[in-house]
């Protein structure tokens, strides 16, 4: 009898190579999604869809899974996005109460990597990374109402202001002189201590998926540089790499996070005026704990996160590397009917 395997949000960027990944190993796939089937194309390549509540509903989020792996036998429930990590993370008794394994890190972890202030605090005394340091909104106001005479001005821009919890830049706004973030600040001030000011840094973004099982201690990563992305930071053309001191980079803060499976980290490379031509610097800024919504460029550059993802739940090493090329990968958008 297949092995079946519940898929969240299966309307995200990251579903369809999940998926297939899935059903070519020969696993039932049971999906859902806030929308109805017609509205999600990815309904059409699962063996079950259900339409499910919002996780922001907790009680109603929990009921529905419950009841679905209840009724189609589930072994692995797979979920995709930052609110369902959290509603998971924070759903101790998830396992006993659905019968399935449920496919994410430890919740120390995840804790952490769900607040950037502390992911930050966490890494830099460990330094195996170059972080961004941070500091909260509700801390810089109160500094600038007692600096009365200079307000914000003391502040040195441009800054990024974004919720320490933030996912897919929702929330993230810019400030690059003093008028500015007052703005900011008037807008932000019901939830400032909420806010995390970091300086800007300038470059591209570096996204690496990162896969680790922890009883084994191995880690196999994927990096690649963001040449397109849209504004809420899916990636639409990258080129992939190898650089071994990144992946050494990932290795080591993986194995400090005690991350168990895929994950994605995210990095700004920073040009220093002696780098112009070379590699820069690698500025760390986040951990998603989640598959990316890249993640299909992982599988067409030649390793597959998903398969790899399982294996470190079901206890199974992961697969080697091989080799992977430096490519160029973009990616397209197509129409299907529905009905």
């Amino acid at each position: 009898m297949r092995e079946t395997i519940l898929v969240t949000a299966i309307g995200s960027f990251s579903a369809v190579t999940v998926i297939e990944s899935l059903k070519k190993d020969g696993y039932r796939v049971v999906g859902c999604d806030i929308y109805q089937a017609e509205w999600v194309v990815n309904s059409k390549i699962v063996d079950v869809f259900y339409k499910a509540p919002y996780a922001t509903d907790r009680p109603a989020y929990e009921e529905f899974v419950k009841m679905v792996c209840r009724e189609e036998e589930v072994a692995f429930v797979m979920p995709l996005t930052d609110v369902e990590i959290d509603l998971f993370r924070g759903w101790t008794t998830a396992a006993e109460e659905t019968g399935a394994v449920i496919c994410m890190s430890e919740r120390k972890m995840l804790d952490i990597c769900r607040n950037k202030k502390v992911l930050e605090e966490y890494l830099a005394p460990k330094n195996i990374c170059r972080t961004i340091p941070g500091r909260l909104l509700s801390e810089i106001m109160e500094e600038a109402a007692a600096e009365s005479a200079a307000g914000y001005e003391q502040l040195e821009y441009p800054l990024v202001i974004k919720p320490v919890d933030g996912r897919s830049s929702q929330g993230l706004r810019m400030a690059n002189t003093a008028k500015e973030m007052e703005l900011v600040a008037e807008l932000c001030k019901d939830g400032a201590g909420h806010y995390l000011v970091q300086p800007k840094i300038s470059g591209p973004i570096i996204t690496v998926d990162v896969v680790r099982n922890p009883k084994t201690g191995e880690t196999v990563c994927m990096p690649r540089r963001e040449l397109l992305r849209t504004p809420n930071g899916a990636g639409t053309s990258v080129y992939v790499f190898k650089n071994v001191h990144l992946e050494q980079q990932c290795r080591d803060i993986a194995k400090a996070l005690d991350i168990c499976g895929c994950v994605n980290f995210e990095f700004v490379e920073e040009q220093t005026p002696e780098e112009k031509n070379g590699p820069g610097v690698w500025r760390f800024l986040e951990c998603n704990p989640r598959f990316a919504g890249g993640l299909a460029f992982s599988a067409v550059a030649g390793y597959d996160m998903v398969r790899n993802h399982l294996n470190c739940f079901k206890g199974i090493a992961l697969e080697p590397e091989g080799e992977i090329a430096d490519q160029h990968i973009a990616r397209r958008y197509a129409e299907f009917v529905m009905d």
